[in-house]
C-alpha cells in the first residue's frame, strides 16, 4: 500500500537482464521506486504477494512455464494489484489474450518514457479510484447490515402497550423501535388525546370547585 507522500513502488517482471536494467533506470528517472525485479511468472506472483507493490510492470513473453498473462491475471484477481503489460509483440492474438486478463495498460517495445509514465499514472489513478469505490461499497454494506427492520408479529401488551423483545423482556414501544431502526421520536399530543386531556382537566377543575367550601 502506497504511503501518503511516498513514491510509487513498481515490481518489474522481465526475463532479459539488460532490458530489465534499462526499464528500472527509466522508472527511477521518472520518479518511481523499484520494489523488485524478477524474471519468471512464478516469481512475479511470489514477489507481488510478499512486497505488495503499487504496480506490476509485466513482460508477456517470459521464459517460464507459466505465461505472463496467467501471472498477471492471478496478481490482478488474488492480490488486486494493477498490472501493465510490456511486450515486443504487436500481434492481435497476443493483444486479445492480454486484454482478457483486465490489465491497466499495454505498452509495445520499444517505448518512449512519456508513454511509460502516462500508462503508469493512469493505472495508479484508476487503481486508487477502484479501491476507494470498493471501500465505499464496503461501508455501505456495513451500514445496510446495521439497519434493522421490523417485520413479523410483534407481541404488545393490550393494557400497558409495552412490547416484548427477543430476550423476552418488556419494553416501551419507543425503546423497542429505537433499538431496531434508525428512527427517532419527537413527542406531541394527538387530537383525540388532546380532547380527552382537556375533558379530564375540566372534570378535575369542576370537582375541585365543588369540594372547596365557601369562605
Amino acid at each position: 500500500m502506497k504511503r501518503p507522500g511516498s513514491r510509487p513502488r513498481i515490481l518489474v517482471v522481465e526475463d532479459e537482464a539488460i532490458v530489465a536494467a534499462d526499464v528500472q533506470d527509466r522508472l527511477r528517472s521518472l520518479g518511481y521506486d523499484i520494489a523488485g525485479w524478477v524474471d519468471t511468472a512464478e516469481a512475479a506472483i511470489h514477489m507481488a504477494t510478499q512486497l505488495r507493490p503499487d504496480l506490476v510492470l509485466m513482460d508477456i513473453m517470459l521464459k517460464s512455464d507459466m505465461p505472463g498473462t496467467e501471472a498477471a491475471q492471478r496478481i490482478r484477481t488474488e492480490l488486486h494489484l494493477p498490472v501493465i503489460y510490456l511486450t515486443a509483440s504487436s500481434s492481435i492474438q497476443m493483444f486479445e489474450r492480454a486484454r482478457d486478463t483486465d490489465p491497466f495498460g499495454y505498452i509495445i517495445k520499444p517505448f518512449e518514457e512519456a508513454m511509460l509514465k502516462a500508462n503508469i499514472e493512469i493505472a495508479l489513478y484508476k487503481h486508487r479510484m477502484e479501491r476507494e469505490r470498493e471501500e465505499l461499497i464496503g461501508k455501505l454494506q456495513v451500514a445496510l447490515a446495521e439497519v434493522k427492520t421490523l417485520s413479523g408479529l410483534i407481541p404488545i401488551c393490550a393494557w400497558c402497550k409495552n412490547v416484548r423483545n427477543d430476550q423476552n423482556y418488556w419494553q416501551t414501544v419507543e425503546h423497542y423501535v429505537l433499538s431496531r431502526t434508525s428512527a427517532n421520536f419527537t413527542h406531541c399530543i394527538c387530537p383525540s388525546c388532546e380532547v380527552k386531556f382537556r375533558q379530564d382537566l375540566q372534570r378535575a377543575r369542576e370537582k375541585t370547585d365543588v369540594s372547596t367550601p365557601p369562605e
